[in-house]
């Protein structure tokens, strides 16, 4: 899958454009777990934000529907977000 082929994370399965960048956005791969190779906007979160990570509603969790995948940024690489795991919710 090319880069500009990757599924934004959120949308809908039947989106008419699940893979759209928006222009003057940004974007974070998804690396390992139930959202491996999905794209996460993160433009509206600040540095704080960004440094956090994010626990993510990923139906495909070892906790089944509702679960969350929690990714954090890699470190050195401002563009992965490395999965460490699924929690409940």
């Amino acid at each position: 899958m090319t880069e500009n082929m990757r599924r934004i994370y959120g949308t809908d399965h039947d989106a008419l454009a699940p893979y759209a960048l928006q222009p003057g956005h940004t974007y974070v791969e998804l690396v390992g777990g139930p959202l491996d190779g999905q794209l996460l906007d993160v433009t509206a979160l600040t540095a704080d934000e960004r440094a956090g990570g994010a626990l993510l509603v990923a139906p495909g969790s070892a906790y089944g529907p509702g679960g969350r995948a929690d990714y954090e940024p890699r470190p050195g690489c401002a563009t992965r977000w490395d999965w460490s795991g699924d929690v409940p919710w």
